[in-house]
């Protein structure tokens, strides 16, 4: 070796250290951002939105096996779930399955089925008052079982709109409000259908 050899053996050294060091600042740096990630985007799912999958035929016409839809968790932090909302909430007879149907009933609000027709009894309407679903069910639909249910303060009765095949509150009853989820806000799929879910209206 020769005495040049010698004399640059130390300045290598550094360049081997320097090199070190940037590759493993680079990994640090890389995990980092795959931590904030994950996390990130585990915030998002649990807190704000959250993928869903309609299985089954309970909300045709307006929802189909298979549609895929964005669910907005936010706003129930900072107010009720309204009348004509679809939500998805967890499933009362099964541990880990979620369902998605409509709100129907509110709280401190009696909801009476009879033939066929839904009826509402609340401070406005003590003595009753017909819920008009045409906004989104076919003219002439009607809604089968005979059902009366006085809910309480945190309770919300929930129907699927195809009334003739849903499970829903008319044989689990009324759902408490800390199950609710969030409600659904876009359907990405399929694409023909995509877009934001309209808001409902009805009369009164």
């Amino acid at each position: 070796m020769s005495l040049l050899d010698l004399q640059s053996t130390p300045e290598k050294q550094k360049e081997e250290k320097k090199e070190k060091t940037s590759i493993g600042r680079y990994i640090f740096d890389f995990i980092k951002l795959i931590v904030f990630a994950v996390v990130f985007v585990w915030l998002i799912h649990n807190y704000i939105f959250q993928p869903f999958v309609v299985f089954g035929p309970s909300m045709e016409p307006n929802f189909y096996n298979g549609d895929y839809l964005i669910i907005e968790k936010v706003s129930y932090y900072f107010r009720q779930p309204k009348r004509g909302e679809v939500v998805v909430f967890d499933s009362p007879q099964k541990k880990g399955d979620f369902l998605i149907k409509r709100v129907v009933g509110l709280p401190n609000e009696r909801v009476e089925i009879k033939n066929g027709k839904i009826f509402i009894y609340n401070q406005d309407y003590p003595e009753g008052i017909e819920l008009k679903e045409n906004d989104y069910l076919p003219n002439g639909y009607s809604t089968s079982g005979q059902i009366d249910y006085s809910l309480k303060d945190n309770e919300y009765f929930l129907l699927g709109d195809n009334r003739y095949v849903s499970l829903d509150s008319r044989s689990f009853g009324p759902i408490p409000k800390d199950k609710i989820i969030g409600h659904s806000l876009i359907r990405g799929w399929p694409i023909r259908a995509f877009g934001a879910i309209k808001e409902v209206e009805y009369n009164f």
